[in-house]
């Protein structure tokens, strides 16, 4: 039987460069797929799992920042940013919204199949890691890709800061999860020591989603420590 090609997905609404890339990775032994804005790659990423993603920032729809940040709330598909914006800042944005490398256009064909060997190399080591697009614990159905939480088939509404919570601790599950951790991925770093800002939030998780907030049954205080998500 004939080993599978790696997958590759490009987002990238300019024709000619996605023309271009088609060439390019098919003539290299890749298996090539294609969005035009944001919200298609979002949506192709969670129903077929490529192996990489080739992502452009300047989308029609939305912008490729929030394309990443949305992605690595529950993915961990290797994500290389190809744009045409070049400054030190928005490859550091890039790269900490969860993009794994940074190509400048005008680019290499050298450079970029090799930052595509070793994108893919992280990614098999990530394999194991990659979460379900939905996560069910007691009555709480997570929806990652349609950013929906419902509790015994009814909807819940939560603040952006209670969503950002609950996913770190979805794809930490059944781990603790410190202060710090919880602090710098939710408002960043410089937080680390506002642990109130957590029980403040925590307590308002635990009234929508546990049936007897004042004795969760999954949202868990480790004290001293963090929290842990038990399923």
């Amino acid at each position: 039987m004939a080993e599978s090609k790696p997958l590759i997905l490009v987002v990238e609404d300019e024709t000619p460069i996605r023309r271009f890339l088609k060439m390019t990775l098919v003539d290299h032994g890749f298996d090539f797929a294609e969005a035009v804005n944001g919200k298609e790659g979002l949506m192709f990423v969670a129903s077929r799992r490529p192996d990489l993603l080739i992502l452009d920032l300047g989308l029609p729809d939305i912008d490729g920042l929030t394309v990443t940040r949305e992605l690595r709330e529950w993915s961990n598909v290797p994500i290389i940013i190809l744009s045409a914006r070049g400054q030190e800042k928005d490859k550091v944005e890039a790269l900490d919204s969860g993009a794994d490398d940074y190509l400048t256009k005008p680019f290499g064909i050298a450079e970029l199949l090799a930052r595509i060997r070793v994108a893919l190399r992280h990614g098999e080591k990530l394999t194991q890691g990659i979460a379900d697009t939905v996560f069910v614990f007691g009555e709480i159905t997570t929806d990652l890709v349609k950013r929906q939480i419902t509790r015994g088939g009814e909807e819940i509404h939560l603040t952006p800061i209670e969503y950002k919570l609950l996913t770190i601790l979805i794809k930490h599950s059944g781990k603790v999860v410190t202060h710090n951790l919880l602090l710098k991925e939710t408002w960043g770093a410089g937080y680390q020591q506002e642990t109130h800002y957590l029980r403040v939030y925590m307590a308002q998780l635990r009234r929508k989603l546990e049936r007897d907030s004042a004795h969760p049954m999954h949202l868990i205080t480790e004290p001293g420590i963090g929290y842990r998500l038990r399923s």
